[in-house]
């Protein structure tokens, strides 16, 4: 019998594949790849997380130049939506049916309305193309493409009564779920990865919060942001109140406290961090799946 722990093995293989593709390193100046190498406790935290994540790995350093900004956000993209695909669908006890995790992107023709809540933005766009007052009082393009989305696909009348008999022709004919009725998959989460939060870049994580929770038809998908930020301000900025994303989840939450803990950060940073796990607003990327069985 396998008594491997199965969040536990996936959570190292998910930093192993952040070192195998270098967007977590260290550089000939000791500078760690998700730090902001002009500010010191970005340096300091950095550095105690990827200390500990090689020690937690049996691994030996590295020095290695890290990848150019927008390729190493793309790649964490990616890492993120294996680690899903590694975990979340395994969980089908406590969370079953027919999942998809897609990793999507601006250029993808995959968008929000893609999904079943989501359907009637597409018909607003096309209106606001047609009709340039219409596309002034509506705004902006809000079918936006989250960087990872998971969906459901829907069921086929076999599959709902395969225990009993549940539906027939003559009930649950507007059900998002059955495939008989003709709907689109149902969006089940949106996954923003940004391995740093650098300027306002990470509040793009936000508006399309807003974006998924305004223009919404049906139930809210979880609204999710991972990331490799090591500064607890920053963190803050994004993860601290309620109301339009679920949670942040860090990379390394773990070794995030405990170089917080024990390397001299500084108390107001300390507390802030603390604060944050306490109020639900910071977790660690090992909490995600089973949170997405919720």
């Amino acid at each position: 019998m396998d008594n491997k722990i199965m969040l536990a093995e996936e959570r190292k293989n998910f930093h192993r594949a952040l070192l195998d593709k270098g967007i977590l390193s260290i550089d000939g100046n000791g500078i760690i790849s998700n730090a902001d190498k002009s500010n010191g406790p970005s340096r300091l935290i950095a550095k105690g997380i990827f200390n500990r994540i090689m020690m937690g790995l049996h691994a030996d350093g590295m020095v290695m130049e890290k990848v150019a900004g927008q390729t190493s956000g793309a790649k964490f993209e990616t890492v993120v939506k294996e680690y899903l695909e590694s975990t979340f669908p395994r969980l089908q006890h406590l969370r079953p049916g027919k999942w998809e995790i897609l990793q999507l992107g601006n250029k993808s023709k995959i968008k929000s309305s893609s999904f079943s809540q989501y359907e009637h933005l597409n018909y607003l766009n096309e209106l606001a193309k047609a009709n340039a007052q219409l596309a002034a009082a509506l705004g902006n393009d809000y079918t936006v493409a989250p960087d990872v989305v998971v969906y459901r696909h829907l069921c086929e009348d076999s599959e709902i009564n395969a225990p009993f008999p549940v539906v027939d022709k003559s009930v649950a004919n507007f059900c998002d779920l059955r495939k008989q009725n003709g709907g689109k998959p149902i969006l089940h989460a949106s996954v923003s990865a940004k391995w740093t939060m650098r300027s306002d870049r990470a509040q793009n994580s936000r508006t399309e919060a807003l974006n998924l929770i305004r223009n919404r038809k049906g139930r809210l998908p979880h609204i999710m942001v991972v990331t490799g930020e090591p500064t607890p301000s920053r963190l803050a900025s994004l993860a601290l109140g309620t109301g339009d994303i679920d949670c942040v989840y860090h990379f390394a939450l773990y070794e995030l406290l405990e170089t917080a803990d024990e390397d001299g950060i500084n108390e107001d940073s300390r507390e802030l961090l603390h604060t944050l796990v306490a109020g639900k607003r910071l977790k660690d990327i090992s909490d995600m799946p089973l949170d997405l069985s919720v």
